[in-house]
C-alpha cells in the first residue's frame, strides 16, 4: 500500500509482457538491495491492450528468473490517463511508447514525469529493443540494458538525500 511520501515509478512498454515486467522485477530487487524498497513503489503497464490480464512472456520470465528477478506474478495492464496523475516517474522502453505517453499527458506537469528508461543508463542506445519477435539473445540484451538503466535510477534515488524526489 502506498504511504504518503512514497515515490511511485511506472515502467511502460507496448504489451506489458516483455520489457516492462522485466524492468519491474529488476527495479523491485535493486531497490530492495539498496534499502529503498520501503519508500518506492513500482508498477508496469503497456500502451497497447493486446495482453491485458496475461502474465509475462515465458521467455521474459525465464530470462529474468535466470538472474534472480521475480516477474511471474505480474499481469499485463494498459496504461491510462490516471497513471500519469498517480505516478511520479514514468519510464518508457522506447520512443514510440514515450510518444504515446506524451500524447496521453494532460499537462506539462505530467509530461515532465515521462522519460526514456535508458536515459538513466550508460548505453549509447536510447531504446530497449522489443525482444518479442526474437529469441533468447534478444531477451538477454533487453535485460542487460534494463539492468544498466535501473542501476542509474537507483543511484539517482540514493543521491537525493533520502527525500526520493523524481530522479533527474
Amino acid at each position: 500500500m502506498d504511504q504518503p511520501g512514497d515515490l511511485r515509478i511506472l515502467v511502460v512498454c507496448l504489451g506489458n509482457i516483455c520489457r516492462s515486467p522485466m524492468a519491474h522485477g529488476v527495479l523491485e530487487r535493486k531497490l530492495a538491495t539498496a534499502g529503498l524498497d520501503h519508500r518506492v513503489r513500482v508498477d508496469s503497464a503497456g500502451t497497447g491492450d493486446y495482453h491485458i490480464g496475461k502474465g509475462p512472456d515465458p521467455r521474459a520470465r525465464d530470462a529474468a528468473g535466470e538472474r534472480g528477478y521475480v516477474v511471474g506474478h505480474l499481469r499485463a495492464r494498459q496504461v491510462d490517463f490516471t497513471d500519469l496523475e498517480r505516478f511520479d516517474l514514468v519510464l518508457a522502453a522506447d520512443r514510440e511508447n514515450y510518444a504515446d505517453l506524451m500524447a496521453l499527458a494532460a499537462n506539462e506537469a505530467e509530461r515532465a514525469k515521462i522519460r526514456l528508461l535508458l536515459s538513466y543508463g550508460g548505453s549509447a542506445r536510447e531504446e530497449v529493443p522489443d525482444p518479442y519477435e526474437g529469441g533468447t539473445a534478444d531477451f538477454d540484451l533487453a535485460l542487460d540494458l534494463i539492468e544498466d538503466a535501473v542501476d542509474g535510477v537507483v543511484a539517482a534515488l540514493g543521491h537525493d538525500g533520502g527525500g526520493h524526489d523524481v530522479p533527474a
